[in-house]
């Protein structure tokens, strides 16, 4: 074929010389048939053309288009000089050369231009011929010997070269908030999509992600997998890396009494935390206003911008205690000069405690009302009963102290001393009408008039109960007639009684209940040491638990009636003992008493008899000797029996005396 071409060429030229035409058709195709086996000097032969007189036919034979293997070997270098060496899945620079529906025409310097899907380019609308872009190579060439490249995998290669870097040298990328997902946002970084928790958006609790969404940010890259081709950023290091020079320029100039800005960052019950631009700062609740506050939320709102002054640091700077209330005068300081000892005052109850309450005149001016300061009622033990949270209150003031800014105040002082001629109102002795007030395990505490209170101690409660508590006897609430015995105005104390409402029955129950008489009892309560009884005309006696002993063996029981004896009487003390044990135990003993006798005076007789027996007899017969016998014998026996009772006799006598 090669040979074929080149006679063609030679003919051509030959003709062009010789200005004629004189090759017939038949000649010419037997030179197009036989060209491939035919030799130049063959086509010469069979060719009726006249040659010119200067053509060459030894051309050819002296190295007509013949070349050196170096000459050829440059030719081939400057011709493969003109083309860019590429490879399949490289990234190369293409210049635009022509833009159609379908397609974008690329020259990348290849030996043919490469296409690409205009669809690629959906970001660059002003894309123009001339204009130089970068593409991946997908195939140098395909089943129709085309050139496929790719903008978009190009674009996302180096995208994830870029990502790579990021990491690897800790640089700062853009990307742009595309949406929002479940715990955070997708970042769109140069075509790769990479996900931003919500905790690393900024160094605060966000809540609207919303927010952030079509905005271009700045991120830093914190984790790749390269496996599944995920990307994980954070925006809040960058923060984190920006108050962090901040913290380090703030602390080294930080002085105590330095006004800074800040934002409050949180509130809590016991104050508030203070961002100042990088370090926080704890402003207590205490130091916010120098006025009394239950809450910080009643002043400070989250995210407000407010001035604070420096209180102290520790050494290392990271403990800081700020102030608000000190960029302030103290209200002292401006108080009312013409306030002193004796001025009315009202204001506020801010604080009720156990010892009193506090009233704010103006806020950070506070007395104290001390609960001996409340009522002129001593009975009053709680400062709640009197006053609560938020009363409005006047009083005057008792104690001021503008160095030390204290103050006392009391309420009582508003209204007339009622202890004032008291004695001329209730004198010793007189009877008075009182209220129940309070109750304790000595006495009762009773109200005469608002402000005048007593006691009455348990003793003057009753002349013939025992009360061992005064809720036996009364409750609160209950009015109750009382005697007046001592009245003491200067410790304004005042001793009353109950019992002294009527005269002494003492006297006459020590004629009454006198000792070793019998009386009738009803048991009331037993107790593990004995039992109360109650006795005749209101009176109660105490039986211990071994004269509670019934004669056949069982003890007396609650409710139950029986008779009882008096062992024991103390007009002084008020008591009286009796026992039940003590009535059939005292007749039993009598009547052993009694038998024991008799059996002496029978044993007694019976011994004179044979005395006498023996001293008239002066000669025995055998049959005399058998009666006497018989006689010794009977009064032996009644001898031994009379000793076996007296003994027995003797051993319970003890016993009796063990039960008295």
């Amino acid at each position: 074929m090669a040979k074929k071409q080149q006679a063609e060429k030679e003919l051509k030229a030959k003709e062009a010389e010789l200005g004629t035409d004189t090759l017939e058709v038949k000649e010419t195709e037997i030179i197009e048939s036989e060209a491939d086996s035919l030799s130049i000097e063959e086509i010469k032969s069979t060719t009726m053309v006249t040659p010119s007189g200067d053509f060459d036919w030894d051309a050819d034979d002296k190295g007509f288009g013949n070349y050196t293997d170096a000459e050829r070997s440059k030719l081939e270098a400057m011709y493969s000089g003109t083309f860019n060496s590429i490879n399949t899945g490289e990234i190369i620079s293409g210049v635009v050369v022509s833009i159609n529906n379908k397609d974008v025409v690329l020259n990348i310097g290849f030996k043919s231009d490469g296409l690409v899907s205009i669809s690629e380019f959906r970001d660059t609308p002003e894309l123009k011929v001339g204009d130089t872009v970068e593409v991946f190579v997908e195939s140098q060439e395909d089943a129709n010997g085309q050139l496929i490249l790719s903008r978009k995998r190009a674009k996302t290669q180096k995208s994830w070269e870029t990502i790579n870097l990021a990491l690897e040298n800790d640089t700062i990328i853009n990307g742009y908030v595309k949406s929002r997902t479940k715990g955070g946002l997708i970042v769109d970084i140069m075509g790769v999509e990479a996900f931003l928790p919500g905790s690393q958006i900024d160094i605060k609790p966000i809540r609207d992600y919303d927010i952030y969404v079509g905005k271009t940010m700045e991120f830093k890259v914190v984790k790749i997998n390269h496996e599944f081709k995920n990307v994980v950023v954070s925006h809040k290091i960058l923060i984190e890396d920006d108050l962090e020079s901040q913290k380090a320029e703030i602390v080294s100039k930080l002085e105590k009494g330095q006004v800074l800005e800040g934002t409050v960052k949180n509130i809590t019950d016991f104050g508030v935390f203070i961002d100042l631009g990088g370090v926080d700062g704890l402003l207590h609740i205490t130091d916010i206003s120098w006025g009394r506050i239950e809450h910080p939320r009643e002043v400070l709102a989250l995210d407000q911008k407010i001035n604070v002054v420096v209180l102290d640091f520790d050494d290392d700077k990271k403990r800081i205690a700020l102030g608000l209330k000190q960029l302030t005068s103290h209200p002292w300081e401006a108080l009312d000069t013409k306030l002193e000892i004796g001025s009315k005052v009202k204001g506020r109850i801010v604080t009720v405690a156990d010892y009193g309450a506090f009233l704010e005149i103006v806020p950070g001016v506070e007395g104290l009302i001390h609960v001996s300061e409340m009522s002129w009622s001593q009975n009053l033990r709680n400062p709640q009963e009197f006053l609560k949270v938020g009363d409005e209150v006047e009083a005057q003031v008792l104690t001021l102290d503008r160095n030390e800014r204290k103050m006392s105040l009391g309420v009582k002082q508003l209204t007339p001393d009622p202890w004032k001629d008291l004695a001329k109102r209730y004198p010793a002795g007189s009877k008075q009408s009182a209220v129940v007030k309070n109750m304790t395990n000595f006495g009762v505490f009773v109200e005469l008039e608002d402000g005048i209170d007593g006691l009455i101690h348990i003793s003057d409660l009753s002349w013939s109960k025992k009360v061992n508590h005064p809720n036996e006897f009364t409750k609160v609430g209950e009015t109750l007639e009382v005697v007046v015995l001592e009245l003491d105005e200067e410790n304004r104390k005042l001793s009353l009684g109950h019992k002294q409402l009527e005269e002494n029955p003492w006297e006459t129950f020590e004629t009454v209940f006198n000792l070793d008489s019998i009386h009738q009892g009803t048991v009331l309560k037993v107790t593990d040491k004995g039992a109360v009884i109650a006795l005749p005309y209101g009176v109660e006696g105490f039986c211990p638990s071994k004269h509670m002993a019934k004669e056949d063996g069982t003890v007396v029981k609650a409710d139950e009636m029986a008779d009882f004896k008096i062992i024991e009487f103390n007009k002084d003390s008020k008591r009286i003992v009796v026992s039940h044990a003590r009535i059939w135990e005292e007749v039993k003993a009598e009547e052993r008493k009694e038998e024991n006798t008799q059996k002496k005076k029978d044993a007694k007789a019976s011994q004179t008899a044979v005395k006498k027996v023996k001293d008239s007899v002066e000669k025995s017969t055998l049959g005399d000797l058998g009666v006497l016998a018989q006689l010794k014998a009977s009064m032996e026996g009644a001898e031994t029996k009379t000793a076996a009772k007296a003994k027995k006799a003797k051993e319970e006598a003890p016993k009796a005396e063990d039960a008295e």
